[in-house]
């Protein structure tokens, strides 16, 4: 049976427990238990390189797509996963954030390059599928990705910035409408992953497809929140969250009502939290904030500005080095990292996305395979 626009929105808990064996602790999908199910879905057999889940405790080493040229993240990501972090998370910009940051790669060619050099989970964080890439072809990119690297694939997704969506497209609508077209576009993407016919006429998409191969094993979809409303819609319309330490302490209320709206446990949906680190002296500090001096405005005024050129400049005018700094961890010293870390999985988080702007990526994936993440127990 095709699946038309009428499919609920919001996932409910039947949707959720066909996808638990999968997510190993993350929730399901926006869709009925049937539509969950792919019809032609082919379960492919675990692989040496395969992973059991999203599962609290786990570490992420972000690939910063704005600071580092393709062919350097994925040496940098293969290390990390050789080093023991158990995923991979990659930006997915057409810009940098701030043009001294200097690159940015197709984030999908990435981690297709990436899947064959590397073990561990890997996916978007976060990918805009609502104007520069429709949310069909977001469909079909994620699912090809999951018959290459099958059980170990996420996506993550969000409502945009301008210096990505309107540079290329011309437009930039306001907050309510990106997040409407980002409830329709995950409406779409999860129907396509069904495997099914899909005929959808929504408000921004129509689509009247199917995709002839589905994922080939379920795909969980995190939703990026920065915002109290964000929060508690990402918690609705998610399977698990995106975002900063701050929002995270701010607006987890938020984020755990949308969930238990939908019908969800929020204790099960896997939390990725982006934490900066600095593997140095102050001096080390310092040079790394330079590259990511437009942090604590990003998404408070930043994310409406075109123009790494422009963002840049105003980062600098506004954003003293000690406001971009003050929760960073910065030391040789693992004490200090690990202590950070226990305070954000004592928060609720799942997944810590470790993110350093030093040039000397290495030496931080090394410090924290060898001295930080043996501290922490296997996750479960």
């Amino acid at each position: 049976m095709p699946i038309d626009s009428q499919t609920a929105l919001v996932p409910g808990r039947r949707s959720l427990l066909k996808w638990t064996g999968a997510l190993a602790g993350a929730t399901g999908v926006g869709l009925t238990a049937a539509q969950a199910q792919p019809a032609h879905r082919t379960e492919a057999s675990a692989g040496p390189h395969e992973v059991g889940g999203l599962r609290k405790g786990m570490f992420s080493y972000m690939l910063a797509s704005e600071q580092f040229p393709t062919t350097e993240l994925v040496k940098l990501g293969a290390h990390a996963s050789r080093a023991g972090f158990h995923v991979l998370s990659t930006s997915d910009h057409m810009q940098p954030w701030q043009a001294n940051e200097g690159h940015v790669g197709q984030a999908w060619v990435t981690l297709g390059a990436l899947g064959a050099q590397a073990h561990s989970w890997m996916g978007t964080t976060v990918t805009c599928p609502t104007m520069r890439y429709n949310p069909a072809v977001v469909a079909e990119a994620f699912a090809t990705l999951s018959h290459l690297y099958p059980g170990r694939v996420f996506l993550g997704v969000g409502s945009g910035e301008a210096l990505n969506e309107q540079a290329v497209t011309g437009t930039w609508p306001k907050w309510q409408e990106r997040w409407d077209r980002l409830v329709e576009a995950i409406t779409v993407i999860r129907q396509l992953w069904s495997g099914q016919d899909v005929s959808f006429k929504g408000k921004y998409y129509t689509v009247n497809s199917r995709l002839y191969d589905p994922p080939a094993k379920p795909i969980p979809l995190l939703t990026a929140a920065n915002g109290k409303k964000s929060m508690r819609l990402a918690g609705q319309y998610g399977d698990g969250l995106v975002t900063d330490p701050l929002s995270w302490m701010q607006h987890k209320s938020e984020w755990e009502a949308g969930a238990r709206a939908a019908g969800k446990n929020p204790a099960e949906m896997p939390v990725l939290v982006e934490q900066y680190v600095v593997v140095g002296d102050r001096q080390a500090a310092n040079q790394a904030a330079e590259f990511w001096r437009f942090g604590p405005k990003a998404f408070k005024t930043l994310y409406n500005v075109q123009s790494p050129v422009e963002i840049q400049q105003k980062a600098d005018a506004e954003t003293p080095i000690e406001e971009v700094q003050k929760s960073w961890p910065i030391s040789t010293d693992p004490a200090i990292h690990i202590k950070k870390m226990h305070e954000l999985f004592d928060s609720g988080v799942s997944i810590v996305n470790i993110h350093s702007g030093q040039p000397d990526q290495a030496r931080v994936i090394d410090f924290y395979g060898e001295r930080v993440l043996p501290a922490f127990k296997r996750p479960v």
